[in-house]
């Protein structure tokens, strides 16, 4: 078996947890998955098992969220599984100061990621240095934030805003809570978290664990083919001599085609990826070879 799932990550299970229930469900040791999910995080995960591991690098990087961020309170994970730094009441904010801000969080921003991330420095986790307590100096990093859309808000104390965010990789959206509250001057925290749409898998078409477990039970489960996610990418169709040839690592001559693209013998076998230059398709993942 080879191909996507497109699962819907449970709330507390972090994104190994999932793959290794699903290794376990499907009886298979080649499972992988793009796009980690903070175990408070819910939604889009997507998973890749036998040969289409080998894909999850060339998936799209886009993602989209629906987030909860909390005002007049700081943490130390910036998101409420974490102890908290600062409480101090708000009720005065008003929906109009939050949305005079937004706009600076739109686009190409300088971040800096939680200390609490999977980010690596020097070789180790932030994570396990946080653990530790050790102090040190996070990398600000460039991402970028297509759109921030507000959904709702409701006042109190400790007002919240309900926010969808279409972003590249590597955004972290508890950074986004975390830096919203510190322009407000009030402090802010991310509460909740649902990834809606991850790498061209969207939140509407996922199956839970549970809905894995049943159609299998059924008889009924069908992965997503190796090359569904992959449809962003331009392809290429070669005839079946010049197909065998490019399996068994040949660069095929490819006219008015460049970057990386799918690869397919006569429009309906997928091949694999390869990189077009200067009129030149040379194989960069042969996926099903040509015996």
């Amino acid at each position: 078996m080879q191909g996507f799932l497109n699962l819907n990550k449970p709330f507390g299970w972090t994104s190994h947890d999932c793959v290794a229930r699903v290794r376990k469900l499907l009886r298979l040791k080649r499972v992988g998955h793009a796009g980690t999910l903070d175990p408070a995080a819910t939604g889009v995960l997507p998973i890749a098992f036998g040969k289409a591991t080998r894909l999850l690098q060339y998936l799209p990087s886009s993602k989209a969220y629906n987030a909860t961020i909390r005002l007049g309170v700081r943490t130390t994970t910036d998101d409420l599984q974490g102890e908290i730094i600062t409480s101090a009441p708000c009720p005065g904010l008003s929906l109009a100061e939050v949305k005079s801000l937004l706009p600076q969080f739109e686009g190409k921003i300088e971040q800096i990621p939680p200390s609490y991330s999977a980010i690596q420095v020097d070789g180790k986790r932030l994570y396990d240095l946080a653990r530790r307590g050790e102090k040190v100096e996070v990398p600000v990093r460039t991402v970028e934030v297509f759109q921030i859309e507000i959904l709702d808000w409701r006042e109190g104390e400790f007002p919240e805003l309900d926010i969808a965010i279409a972003c590249g990789g590597g955004t972290y959206i508890r950074a986004i809570a975390r830096d919203l509250g510190a322009a407000l001057e009030t402090g802010g925290t991310l509460a909740a978290l649902t990834r809606t749409e991850s790498s061209g898998f969207y939140l509407k078409d996922s199956l839970t664990l549970t809905d894995l477990e049943a159609q299998l039970q059924a008889g009924t489960f069908c992965p997503m083919a190796p090359d569904a996610a992959l449809q962003y990418l331009p392809s290429v169709t070669l005839p079946a001599t010049s197909a065998q040839k490019w399996c068994q690592g040949q660069r095929i001559p490819v006219p008015d085609v460049s970057g990386i693209v799918r690869v397919y013998e006569e429009e309906t076998r997928f091949l694999g990826i390869g990189q077009s230059q200067d009129g030149v398709l040379i194989p960069q993942m042969v996926f099903e070879p040509i015996s």
